[in-house]
């Protein structure tokens, strides 16, 4: 796996070594990968601006019904694990009582969770709290695709979730993303049990290591009918 260093200044990582032929498809190994962590860069703020542009008056509306369907900011914002082990603030509309909030991400959402206010539920089912992340990929604290951020104290069974999957900072190799692989496959929302955390690190390792930008054209459009599907996330 390369480090966060090597992916996002474009060197490739091959596991090739030696000399003559070797080398040669090694040095075209690296300048493909490091085009492709290029262009990616581009096309996520690009997107991203583009798409704040155009979903700017729905986002106008969903913040009216946040701040008028309970008391409390419009967005929330919590720090989570970023590329390279960082920590970066992630922006959501907010969907819980402020009272109710765990900043620190140990206590995850359930079903029928009373802490989720009414819009919030709506906002939760159909991924429209996540649209302010926009503004985070345009920052460039995170990319269209890639792995989701998570929490930095998220538990599953109690216990911290990094220290159960030894391979768990792998997924931490590139910046965070909106949508990813992982979430079109069906795992997302709540890490309910260490089964389901395993999955996520093997897609988000999966996506890492196979990443090419018409990987992340496709995870955008099939990210569209993600809301759609019955899964955990509530």
């Amino acid at each position: 796996m390369a480090h966060y260093s090597e992916i996002e200044s474009g060197v490739g990582y091959t596991g090739v070594t030696g000399q003559g032929k070797a080398s040669s498809t090694a040095d075209g190994t690296t300048a493909t990968r490091r085009l492709s962590w290029k262009l990616k860069a581009v096309m996520d703020r690009l997107g991203a601006l583009v798409l704040l542009l155009a979903i700017a008056p729905l986002m106008a509306m969903i913040a009216l019904l946040v701040r008028f369907d309970s008391p409390g900011p419009v967005l929330f914002r919590q720090p989570r694990f970023g590329a390279g082990r960082s920590v970066v603030v992630v922006t959501k509309f907010r969907t819980m009582r402020p009272e109710g909030t765990d900043i620190g991400g140990r206590r995850q959402a359930t079903r029928d969770d009373d802490r989720v206010t009414r819009i919030g539920r709506f906002l939760r089912k159909t991924c429209l709290d996540e649209l302010p992340q926009l503004w985070d990929v345009l920052c460039g604290r995170m990319s269209l695709v890639g792995p989701r951020p998570h929490p930095l104290h998220l538990e599953v069974d109690g216990q911290p979730i990094e220290s159960l999957i030894p391979n768990y900072h792998l997924r931490h190799a590139v910046r965070p993303g909106i949508t990813g692989l992982a979430q079109i496959r069906g795992n997302r929302g709540p890490v309910e049990d260490l089964a389901m955390g395993r999955e996520r690190v093997r897609y988000d390792v999966e996506y890492i290591e196979g990443h090419s930008l018409w990987l992340d054209v496709r995870i955008l459009v099939k990210t569209l009918i993600v809301p759609f599907q019955k899964d955990g996330s509530y």
